[in-house]
């Protein structure tokens, strides 16, 4: 089968034909139909950042694919299914290959609202989005609270977040360090586009409240100057480092404030959070993603790579065949 294999730590990987994927004990078989482009993908793809913990390794961390064969009876051969996260592209073989053997407890059966295309590029990006927005929201967060500011708007993570958060009802903030994309983050459904320049200043302990809820894909000064803005009792989910993993701030939001931060995990959250969260996914959502879809062959990855990690693409690159 054809697959993008890196073999070692010193060697760039590559396309190559290699021995079709046996299922282990317990192991589903998938004929993979399509994939995306990832943040995390992108480090490992380009070599920029140590994501691959053992070789041979094969990346993607989303799949769309169709069942072969599934030992538990759960799903019958032909079922369209998505898997995300749970190592895959880091620890054990991901989605850039013809075919993946993965648990079979793994499986999600694609919501009949959406095609594979669709539930491959929503994937980790729009699942991680969407367990933001189910983490405020069970901390009491409501559209009437106030506005909901969300960073990095014009990647993956942060367009799906405007869309989810807009069809609930919220008065959505959207931050982007592009002007040009303004149209495209109103069609999403943001109120208003906020420049990023600002919140990459040094931040304060405590600046203007402005904001009931945020979601930030960040970090950094951004995640900073997002908590140092936050209203009394506002709320924070956070759920990326996109410029930094530091978090220069204080205690001062939190004990004067009351400011909660909620951190969000979406490689091993649980099979109950993530039902709750593909379950956003209704057919008038998924329609407003269309805008976001950048559609390209699994051949394209390696330049991808490189123009997803230098903000060159905006929404969510996803692959087929």
């Amino acid at each position: 089968m054809r697959a993008w294999v890196q073999n070692d730590k010193e060697t760039r990987g590559g396309w190559a034909e290699i021995d079709e994927v046996v299922p282990g004990d317990g192991e589903a078989l998938i004929r993979v139909t399509h994939s995306a482009i990832n943040y995390k993908d992108g480090l490992a793809l380009t070599g920029t950042s140590p994501i691959f913990r053992s070789f041979p390794m094969v990346p993607g961390i989303d799949v769309a694919g169709v069942v072969e064969h599934d030992p538990s009876g759960r799903m019958a051969p032909g079922t369209d299914v998505v898997i995300t996260g749970h190592g895959m592209g880091e620890t054990r073989w991901g989605g850039y290959a013809e075919k993946l053997a993965v648990p079979a407890d793994w499986l999600i059966a694609i919501p009949s609202s959406m095609s594979n295309e669709h539930a491959a590029a929503i994937g980790t990006a729009g699942l991680t989005a969407a367990l933001c927005l189910d983490a405020l929201e069970d901390h009491g967060v409501r559209p009437d609270s106030g506005p909901m500011v969300i960073t990095g708007a014009s990647g993956g993570v942060g367009g799906y977040a405007v869309a989810l958060a807009a069809t609930a009802g919220f008065d959505v903030k959207a931050v982007s360090g592009r002007s040009s994309e303004k149209d495209y983050l109103m069609g999403l459904g943001a109120s208003e586009v906020v420049d990023r320049a600002p919140f990459e200043d040094k931040p304060r302990p405590l600046g203007k409240e402005q904001w009931a809820s945020a979601i930030d894909v960040a970090g950094g000064e951004i995640l900073a100057n997002v908590i140092s803005g936050m209203q009394y009792g506002g709320a924070v989910a956070a759920c990326g480092l996109a410029q930094s993993m530091n978090l220069p701030t204080s205690v001062a939001p939190f004990i004067l404030r009351a400011v909660a931060l909620l951190g969000v995990d979406s490689v091993y959250a649980p099979p109950e959070k993530r039902a709750r969260a593909w379950g956003r996914f209704t057919p008038e959502v998924v329609k407003r993603f269309d805008p976001m879809l950048v559609r390209e062959k699994f051949d394209a990855v390696d330049g991808l790579a490189q123009d997803l990690l230098d903000q060159k693409i905006r929404g969510r690159v996803v692959l087929s065949w």
